[in-house]
């Protein structure tokens, strides 16, 4: 990854996860597009970052999405449970734009999920 690479974290109800890229522009078609929907709820975990989630995700009946729930409850107390497909970016910027994550950001979440979901984290491989 370079300095010019933006990304965002998606997390899915199944446990999985993906970095998507976070684009300059349209980012609100981006959430709706990796999303799935046609609403979302900003949710603020810190003052640096924001989960994306589906407005209607709960009424809609979605699954659980025990991975982002559990990583909310790591910066935050939790009231209540997130469903569905959650998405997350960076904070946002003087103007109200949402930011990617920074690599510090992506790598200590990436790091959170796998733990938090009892998942083994691969080690380096030795080259004989």
């Amino acid at each position: 990854m370079t300095d010019t690479q933006r990304f965002a974290l998606a997390l899915y109800a199944d446990g999985t996860f993906q970095m998507i890229d976070w684009p300059t522009t349209r980012t609100l078609q981006t959430l709706y597009t990796e999303i799935g929907c046609q609403n979302v709820t900003a949710v603020d975990m810190t003052d640096d970052l924001t989960m994306w989630l589906d407005d209607e995700g709960l009424i809609t009946g979605l699954p659980v999405n025990v991975g982002a729930t559990a990583l909310y409850a790591a910066h935050r107390p939790p009231h209540q449970l997130y469903h569905g497909t959650a998405i997350i970016t960076g904070g946002t910027d003087r103007h109200g734009d949402t930011l990617p994550l920074t690599l510090d950001q992506l790598s200590t979440l990436l790091t959170l999920h796998l733990s938090l979901c009892d998942a083994k984290i691969p080690g380096q491989r030795n080259r004989k």
